[in-house]
């Protein structure tokens, strides 16, 4: 018995000892794996986190303060900055001390905050230009934000912009009495003293104020989330809200500058700061050639003067009030000018410009030539994207052709009226002239109604039914006429297509038949510069491009536009011939023109109510292309209620061929003239539209 508690006592104390040996190994292995895991733990906080840390921790105690890019210039065709940004100084101040009104602290340093800045408004009085903003003592004490509702505290308060020489050498040259003050470059936007195509060219507003626009929604958002200082926006940033100034926003930006400033706990300067300078964006070589532009616009000018002061179809036309015109290049897509009257001068908003100032121009902000709200409106009210008129016969006839509703060959009678419907709807040709027997060529000549709702209309209804209707659409928009253009500028108007409102026009057969004389849609005179390029193209229609190439600051290309297809039609080379050969309306302002040209001119007509009495106005339109064959320009132009196009529209047109003819030559030879030609408006001698 006692060997067997011997041996029982041995036993136990060898599972005993087991035990320990377990533990110890237990012990010891659980602290290899402490260690492993306390050492990658420090690995990774060393190689992984350790910069982000280190960014937080620098960011608790430095702020970067924003400096506004330096944007790029927008030069046209040849080479003169329409839009171009000019450096300038500004005083900037930032608080070393507590000023804050609501602290004891801030209250006691107040007398020498208003000392301070009773001396920097006596250097502004002796050394600021004689035409500068008035600053009182009582302004730069509210700019200076002593109690930190604006900025923060440790923010430079921006004083004045545009500072003399004199200002700036007299702040650096004394610069230990004024401690805080900065003189920071910026840069301040300048346009074109001849306001050159400036509903085009576009104009600038604080970003705070632009996020309306769906961009800067954009922007705004991403800027939540921007780690690049130089990229992020700030709410005073100044940005393009409309043209080429928002169309390239992004290229001609930049970047931002700004100071990265050392702050204490009270969120108060605590050292020097240091300046990462803004970078200058690219710069944007628009396809507009100023010279030509010029005298575009003072041929709307001009013209729009002489039908208020002479008669024609027997009386004047007060109401003519504005002007819209576009040429196109017919091999590039190169848009040379672009005009829209009355314009204004977006140099007003280089100081901020005041209520009175900003009246006299909101009413001529718009670009009448791709949006009916636009750079103003007629006496009676009428907008800028008009009925076609009779410019859409080529494209009519095209169709009829097309459809095999007749043959370059065919005759009708033309009795100078068609009818239509149950009703027995009649609509006359103008002045109710009768041509005879014509072919589709003297049809298009003649303008004639009575053949495209005869031929064309009513052959379209007969042939596919009330489905008529979108056959036509189909043609219309594969000419650009109820699309976009693409060329790409910010508000751009498709058009009002009226011809699919069966009620508005009884029938499905009334439709296509007002349809087809240019009674039932409304566009842009830009569609009409694409329309005309797609018709002198034969049937390639191509992109209206306003930017040749962008730059950046040490002249390489950046990107480079070329012509563009957006899409083609076919049709066979003698449809072609055709209706080219018949756009041959009367026009007499062209009567010495050097080039055999196509061109069609169009009287819209369109009802207004004044005083619940109806008014029927007529719309002035013209298309054309030069020359004839190998044409190299395009050209469309829209006078609402200036009457029959050939003596309202086209002798603008005509002075825009004649300026590009010297400039670029329109058999590819600049023809410079050294006097200018005389005015060519004709008296009334009748019209054909």
């Amino acid at each position: 018995m006692k060997g067997f508690k011997s041996d029982k006592r041995k036993q136990d104390e060898g599972d005993a000892g087991s035990q320990f040996n377990l533990r110890i190994n237990l012990f010891f292995f659980s602290t290899f794996i402490i260690f492993c895991v306390i050492i990658v733990r420090l690995a990774f906080l060393q190689f992984v986190e350790g910069p982000e840390l280190t960014e937080q921790e620098t960011g608790g105690r430095t702020k970067n303060f924003p400096l506004q890019p330096i944007r790029g210039s927008i030069i046209d065709a040849s080479g003169t900055p329409l839009a171009y940004s000019k450096p300038s100084n500004a005083l900037y101040v930032t608080l070393l001390k507590n000023y804050n009104s609501q602290t004891e602290k801030g209250r006691e340093n107040l007398p020498e905050i208003e000392a301070f800045a009773e001396k920097m408004y006596e250097v502004f009085e002796k050394h600021g230009a004689a035409d500068a903003e008035e600053l009182t003592v009582e302004d730069i004490i509210e700019r200076l934000d002593l109690d930190s509702k604006k900025q923060g505290g440790y923010e430079p308060r921006r004083i004045k912009g545009e500072l003399t020489d004199d200002e700036v050498a007299y702040f650096i040259e004394n610069k230990d009495d004024f401690p805080g003050v900065e003189i920071v470059e910026e840069n301040v936007r300048y346009y074109d003293e001849d306001t050159v195509a400036v509903q085009t060219i576009g104009y600038l507003k604080e970003f705070k104020g632009a996020k309306t626009k769906e961009k800067y929604k954009e922007i705004d958002e991403a800027n939540k989330d921007q780690k690049d200082p130089g990229l992020k926006y700030t709410e005073t940033e100044w940005v393009g809200y409309d043209g080429l100034e928002m169309m390239f926003q992004d290229e001609l930006r930049g970047k931002n500058g700004y100071m990265s400033i050392p702050i204490n706990p009270q969120n108060m300067i605590d050292g020097t700061p240091t300046l990462v300078a803004p970078e200058k964006g690219n710069d944007v070589y628009t396809t507009i050639h100023k010279e030509i532009q010029m005298k575009a616009e003072q041929a709307v000018v001009d013209q729009l003067e002489w039908l208020r002061t002479t008669p024609f179809s027997g009386r004047t036309h007060q109401d003519a009030k504005t002007g819209y015109a576009v040429a196109m290049e017919v091999d590039t897509g190169n848009i040379v000018a672009m005009v829209s009257i009355p314009d204004y001068d977006p140099n007003v908003w280089k100081d901020g410009a005041d209520q009175e100032e900003w009246d006299k121009v909101t009413s001529s902000m718009g670009n009448g030539t791709i949006s009916p709200y636009s750079s103003g409106r007629s006496a009676n009210n009428l907008e800028s994207v008009l009925l076609l008129g009779s410019t859409v016969k080529p494209l009519s006839v095209l169709i009829g052709l097309n459809e095999g509703f007749f043959g370059v060959n065919s005759y009708y009678y033309d009795k100078g009226y068609a009818e239509f419907g149950g009703d027995k709807t009649k609509v006359r040709n103008s002045q109710s002239k009768a041509f005879g027997l014509i072919d589709p060529a003297l049809a298009l000549q003649n303008s004639s109604n009575a053949f495209m709702i005869d031929m064309v209309g009513k052959q379209l209804f007969n042939k596919y039914g009330a489905e008529g209707i979108n056959v036509w659409d189909k043609y219309m928009k594969e000419f650009g006429l109820g699309v976009s253009t693409e060329v790409g500028l910010p508000g751009e108007f498709l058009g009002t297509i009226e011809y699919t409102n069966i009620e508005q026009a009884g029938s499905p057969l009334a439709a296509l038949a007002f349809a087809s004389f240019g009674q039932s849609g409304k566009y842009s005179t830009m569609q009409l510069a694409q329309y005309a390029t797609t018709l002198a193209n034969r049937g390639v229609r191509i992109k209206p491009q306003l930017v040749s190439e962008i730059k950046d600051q040490e002249g390489n290309v950046v990107k480079k536009f070329e012509r563009e297809v957006l899409n083609e039609v076919t049709f066979p080379d003698e449809y072609w011939d055709e209706v080219i050969k018949g756009m041959n309306t009367q026009v007499p302002s062209f009567a010495d023109f050097g080039y055999d040209f196509a061109r069609k001119t169009g009287t819209s007509q369109q009802d207004v109510y004044i005083n619940g009495k109806r008014i029927q106005t007529d719309n002035g339109v013209f298309i054309g292309f030069a020359p004839r064959e190998n044409p190299k320009l395009a050209v469309a132009v829209i006078i609402p209620e200036g009457g029959f196009g050939a003596y309202s529209a086209a002798p603008v047109a005509r002075k825009i061929f004649d300026a590009y003819d010297e400039v670029y030559g329109l058999d590819g030879t600049p023809h410079p003239k050294n006097t200018e030609t005389s005015d060519e408006n004709a008296s009334d001698a009748g019209s054909t539209e």
